[in-house]
């Protein structure tokens, strides 16, 4: 998936290292111990359209870019983008595609 951010485009993979990075910004930390659940935090709220999960989640995928946007750009896209609720099911639709995440996204669906 690629999204468009102050006229560059970025590209968003959604594999294992993906996984492991929102661990690292939206997982579990219980006395300096990481326990991970980034996307199980995380596959919920996007569901729910919350924008700062979002943020992370784009900031997660877009590991692999050079140099990797701020949050803060990322955010600012966010704040102005046209059609935000196209973007959260772009989103959905790639991790739901996604050989590493699919199982954990089926999984997790009520």
């Amino acid at each position: 998936m690629e999204i468009k951010l102050n006229d560059k485009t970025i590209e968003l993979n959604f594999g294992v290292r993906f996984v492991r990075e929102l661990d690292k910004v939206a997982g579990m930390s219980v006395n300096g111990q990481s326990f991970g659940f980034g996307l199980t935090k995380s596959l919920p709220a996007l569901q729910a359209y919350d924008p700062a999960v979002l943020s992370d989640v784009i900031y997660s995928a877009a590991y692999g870019v050079k140099p990797r946007p701020t949050q803060k750009a990322i955010d600012d896209f966010i704040d102005t983008c046209d059609d935000l609720e196209k973007v959260f099911d772009e989103v959905n639709k790639e991790i739901n595609e996604s050989n590493a995440v699919k199982v954990a996204a089926k999984n997790m669906k009520p």
